[in-house]
């Protein structure tokens, strides 16, 4: 399978991209190779692979949640810009 540069046009102007001749010609030849590696692709022998999303075996990543101590209010404020008692100060952004 392999991408004219009159393909590109077409799919350039569906885009309304307007490209050089340069361009096409540079766009075709990519697609080309684009296509041209994914036909090598489906040389493969994939008979017996179960499909996957992944390349290794991925399980879920998240822990339970658990009620843990956290850093506390002092620490958490003690490099904000601006703070007070028990929250961070910010510039009113909604007149």
């Amino acid at each position: 399978m392999s991408m004219t540069r009159e393909q590109v046009a077409h799919v350039a102007r569906l885009a309304r991209l307007d490209l050089a001749d340069n361009e096409l010609d540079r766009l075709a030849a990519d697609m080309d190779a684009i296509l041209s590696y994914v036909d090598k692709l489906n040389e493969l022998d994939v008979d017996g692979i179960e499909p996957t999303a992944h390349a290794v075996p991925m399980e879920n990543a998240f822990r339970e949640d658990r009620v843990r101590p956290s850093i506390g209010t002092e620490k958490a404020l003690i490099n904000a810009p601006a703070g007070d008692d028990s929250c961070f100060l910010v510039p009113k952004v909604i007149e």
